[in-house]
């Protein structure tokens, strides 16, 4: 968290911040900023400009600035945005529900007077200018079926860990890899290059379904699976004890009885 939904959600919010001027920046946390770049620099660049639009590329949120080159957030495992003093998700999955001022890392005030903060107790995520988006892989939202089957062929990697891989396929986190792979019944541990036509079809079909239904109950938290995701947790389709294992670095929950 938050993953592909979760970073939607906060670019839909950021949205408000279209039109408006940036008068000041304020990065209390020099680990936070990332390509070596220091808050005097950052301010220099960002003040003045205006907010021209937002996109999202997997997990990587972007504004485009007139005046200024494009800002990224990353968001790590437990950033939040709040702009104008409303937050898009009020608590993450796996984060403190409590808010403490030393997690605002980075905050863009505007002329106006209103504001985008990024809230992070972790300090995982992170800002930079004019973000690298060619190193990540085609987007989960709108993969195709032959672009799934260039993501995964030849592959020798475990299944999960090559979804996972940001690089392959942008937008996946640990949540959304377990309740897809669930979903279509493939366990996380074979090789992602094992799979034959008709799983492929299966995995592509599920896991655009997936997207599109945990979008609209609002996350990626709110899987089926997602409740049994703990110690002695049982599938919730046929009760059987799900596994719980490393996959591509990330703790994995499945089911052995119906993912093969």
């Amino acid at each position: 968290m938050p993953e592909l939904l979760e970073v939607e959600y906060y670019r839909r919010l950021a949205e408000r911040t279209v039109g408006r001027r940036i008068a000041s920046v304020d990065a209390p946390d020099a680990w936070y900023l990332q390509q070596g770049l220091d808050a005097a620099q950052l301010e220099a660049v960002l003040a003045g400009a205006v907010v021209a639009g937002t996109r999202r590329r997997g997990k990587l949120l972007v504004l485009d600035l007139d005046g200024a080159p494009p800002l990224g957030l990353r968001f790590g495992m437990t950033g939040r945005l709040v702009v104008d003093g409303e937050a898009a998700i009020e608590r993450l999955e796996y984060a403190s529900a409590r808010h403490e001022p030393g997690w605002e890392r980075f905050r863009v005030r505007f002329e106006d007077g209103g504001s985008l903060v990024m809230v992070d107790p972790r300090r995982l995520g992170g800002v930079s200018l004019d973000p690298d988006v060619a190193q990540l892989g085609p987007e989960a939202t709108t993969l195709t079926p032959s672009g799934l089957r260039r993501v995964l062929e030849r592959s020798q990697a475990p299944l999960k860990a090559r979804l996972l891989d940001q690089a392959r396929l942008a937008g996946l986190g640990n949540l959304l890899a377990d309740e897809i792979l669930w979903r279509a019944r493939l366990a996380p541990t074979r090789a992602a290059g094992g799979l034959d036509e008709s799983e492929l079809r299966r995995l592509h079909r599920v896991l655009r379904s997936t997207l599109r239904e945990l979008d609209g109950r609002g996350g990626s938290h709110t899987g089926d699976l997602f409740v049994a995701r703990r110690n002695g947790g049982l599938c919730p389709r046929c009760e059987n004890g799900l596994a719980r294992d490393q996959v591509g670095g990330r703790t994995t929950y499945w089911c052995p009885a119906e993912q093969r």
